[in-house]
């Protein structure tokens, strides 16, 4: 896989309490095999998919026990640099720039709404080896209230292009790089419980969608909303047995007429 642009998203990972009980989860939903905790860099394990990495996983830091949760990382060539850029936007940096041995640097954040992700300049670790398949990441989206601070936000830092979908009924914006689109942003509504936070949805791909909520299921987690066909796939929202949220999606099964999107200035 090659290197992606500054503002791509370019790897995803999750603080379990809970790290065996993810594992077999996420192994009997996704297919993923894991490779050896790394005790130096607190127990974290990447995940596998064909041999190879798609995501990882790792146990709450001592004193950070917090709800779980999926983070995605945006790639950056100078992490110093964009969070810099974070911070000029009204973002808030919840962890300085810090050097993870060769494998490269990072940092976390949140938009002035809330919304968390994470920075990564690759050094020998470049993010996801596989993209687009059946167990790897495929696409995301901020769910957030304050669509507002994140329309302004990202672009601002990313130099995001934004479309806005020609719907009056939905609030969703599609942020691009080039022709490229990397992610998008939906307006949380009060179908929301009202306590919840914003979030990244970070969608992977399955092979059947009805058979991975099943799966789901059947271990524990909850599905959310779906399974539903679109025209870029037949997805479902789950929450898995911890808590974290995510979606699985089969882009081979596809219907309906792609949505209009207008320039947005």
């Amino acid at each position: 896989m090659a290197v992606q642009p500054e503002g791509a998203p370019c790897w995803a990972d999750a603080m379990f309490p809970d790290l065996e009980a993810a594992k077999n989860f996420y192994g009997e939903v996704l297919g993923w095999t894991f490779g050896e905790s790394s005790s130096e860099y607190g127990n974290y394990t990447q995940c596998y998919k064909d041999g190879k990495a798609v995501a990882a996983v790792v146990p709450p830091m001592p004193g950070q026990e917090s709800h779980a949760q999926w983070c995605l990382y945006f790639a950056s060539r100078d992490a110093a640099a964009t969070a810099a850029q974070i911070r000029d936007a009204g973002g808030e940096m919840l962890m300085e720039p810090m050097q993870v041995g060769e494998f490269g640097t990072m940092c976390l954040a949140r938009d002035p709404g809330g919304v968390l992700f994470g920075i990564w300049q690759g050094g020998t670790h470049e993010g996801f080896q596989l993209m687009g398949e059946p167990g790897a990441y495929c696409w995301a989206e901020i769910f957030t209230r304050e669509t507002g601070a994140s329309d302004t936000f990202f672009p601002t830092v990313f130099s995001y292009a934004a479309k806005q979908m020609d719907d009056d009924g939905v609030d969703f914006r599609v942020f691009e790089l080039g022709d490229r689109p990397v992610i998008g942003r939906m307006a949380m509504t009060d179908d929301f419980p009202a306590g919840m936070p914003p979030y990244i949805n970070v969608y992977f791909g399955v092979a059947d969608c009805d058979a991975a909520v099943s799966r789901a299921t059947e271990l524990g987690g909850v599905l959310r909303f779906g399974p539903m066909d679109t025209p870029f796939g037949r997805f479902a929202a789950i929450s898995d047995p911890q808590g974290a949220n995510f979606s699985v999606i089969d882009t081979s099964r596809t219907e309906g007429e792609m949505p209009k999107l207008r320039q947005v200035d």
